[in-house]
């Protein structure tokens, strides 16, 4: 069953996170073999940015698809309005 909530971009959502993930996996690792600190916060600042972003294009995308659903066809003027509250919530 296809669920209604997947959007074009999940699969590369979805890869970003297992790459997320392997690299936490790493640090763990690192964090049991006593690497220093500072290699390590590195790590997870790393970490915590690629999941920053996997997140930021999930809500983005989110967004869009339940702002085009809610809205339907538009006027021109009315689309522009759409597409630039879409573009400014990139910003986010």
């Amino acid at each position: 069953m296809v669920n209604d909530q997947t959007h074009q971009s999940h699969p590369n959502i979805i890869k970003r996170l297992k790459r997320a993930n392997g690299h936490l996996e790493s640090v763990i690792a690192m964090m049991e073999d006593g690497k220093p600190c500072l290699e390590l916060a590195q790590q997870l600042h790393a970490v915590e940015k690629a999941i920053q972003q996997a997140k930021r294009v999930l809500v983005q995308d989110h967004i869009e698809h339940c702002l085009d659903d809610a809205v339907g066809s538009l006027e021109p003027d009315q689309q522009r309005r759409v597409n630039e509250f879409k573009a400014i919530a990139r910003y986010l």
